[in-house]
């Protein structure tokens, strides 16, 4: 039970790697705020998490021995983020592990100067600037008490190029540096920032996940074909799984990483190393 007497506030926590890092952490014995906008958002042409899976994944952590808090909000929201975080603490005490996980694939699949600027804004505003408000609203409380651990959900995208996303790699970079930067300031705290880069993970269906199928279909990529087409750039000629990253991110979050901070932890399937 490496996350016993802890709270873990996940956002994005509806479906997809948010759900699996919160039945992971679960599992563990660790307590839940799951945060999710539960809606869709104006921009983005495919369905986000909703509130009826919101509520699946709480069902799904309260089986499993948690007790949980669901708070709807909007990342790009701060006063909606500080009252979630003011309504966790009130009614745990304390976050102890942040996942920021929240975050869009689209719109993307255009070449750079076909992104207009409020496609660009809204790629920024949830991808990085959300992961800030989140920190921000949180990291001062962790650094009071001289302890925490915060998971940036990035991807293999914050470290290496990928043609017509730009926004997106923009913003998984951005989220990679931030990591580094926010580490340095939170180090003399014992408060740590690690950054995880999955890379193509597996749609799922127990946790409905629906990320790589909106990235294929923005590369013209056929759903029915796409997992196929991705598995042939895996060097470990297999997809990610949810339950890769979870593990990552419950290692990263739990105190078998102690002395780890500001770094990056990909799992890609040697994606990256080529």
């Amino acid at each position: 039970m490496r996350l016993s007497g802890k709270t873990a506030l996940v956002t994005g926590a509806a479906r997809g790697l948010g759900r699996a890092c919160a039945t992971a952490f679960a599992e563990e014995g660790a307590d839940l705020v799951l945060l999710d906008i539960a809606a869709d958002l104006d921009g983005v042409p495919y369905p986000l998490g909703s509130g009826s899976q919101l509520a699946h994944t709480a069902g799904l952590c309260r089986d499993l021995g948690a007790s949980v808090l669901v708070q709807r909000a909007d990342v790009r929201d701060t006063r909606a983020v500080d009252a979630a975080v003011a309504a966790a603490v009130a009614r745990f005490g304390a976050i102890d592990v942040l996942v920021n996980n929240a975050g869009i694939a689209a719109p993307s699949g255009r070449i750079a100067h076909d992104i207009d600027e409020d496609e660009w804004n809204l790629m920024l505003d949830v991808d990085l600037s959300g992961a800030w408000r989140l920190i921000r609203a949180v990291g001062g409380r962790m650094a009071e008490r001289g302890a925490g651990s915060i998971v940036n959900v990035a991807s293999t995208a914050g470290l290496v190029g990928y043609r017509h996303f730009a926004a997106y790699v923009a913003a998984k970079h951005g989220l990679v540096g931030l990591t580094k930067a926010v580490a340095l300031d939170y180090a003399p705290r014992k408060v740590r920032v690690n950054a995880l880069c999955p890379g193509s993970v597996r749609d799922a269906d127990h946790v409905e996940g629906r990320m790589l199928a909106e990235i294929a279909r923005a590369l013209d990529v056929p759903v029915d074909e796409h997992e196929d087409t991705f598995v042939q750039s895996q060097p470990m000629n297999a997809l990610v799984e949810p339950e890769d990253v979870a593990a990552a991110a419950l290692w990263l979050a739990s105190d078998a990483s102690r002395q780890v901070t500001g770094s990056v932890l990909t799992v890609d399937g040697g994606f990256t190393a080529r």
